[in-house]
């Protein structure tokens, strides 16, 4: 199982930034990134909330709560989940089954 310090080096990594320039955007030093980096230390849940915003990433991913790096990371399509959550709760599920429907068969006809 990954840990955070290695789902940040990944992430930092496909930005293409160096510890040095993610500590500058972050405000902190590049030790501190480094000693994340190796789960030497681990950052305030504000710390953790910044990275992911700057690594375009949830910090669900980060801990290891979710397996994708991009979940939620459409604006759009996240914006679509908070309205669906919003709705009374009949609504919410009529919505959900059509959705549920919908990618099954999507599913099937892809294959």
């Amino acid at each position: 199982m990954d840990t955070f310090g290695k789902r940040l080096r990944d992430c930092r990594e496909v930005k293409n930034l160096s510890q040095k320039e993610l500590a500058k955007i972050l405000n902190t030093s590049y030790s501190v990134i480094g000693k994340y980096e190796r789960d030497e230390m681990t950052p305030s849940i504000d710390a953790a909330k910044k990275l992911a915003t700057i690594l375009e990433t949830s910090v669900g991913y980060l801990l290891g709560e979710n397996a994708q790096s991009d979940l939620f990371k459409d604006p759009a399509m996240l914006k679509r989940f908070q309205d669906i959550a919003t709705l009374p709760e009949k609504d919410r599920d009529c919505l959900l089954t059509t959705v549920d429907h919908f990618i099954k068969s999507a599913k099937i006809s892809l294959m």
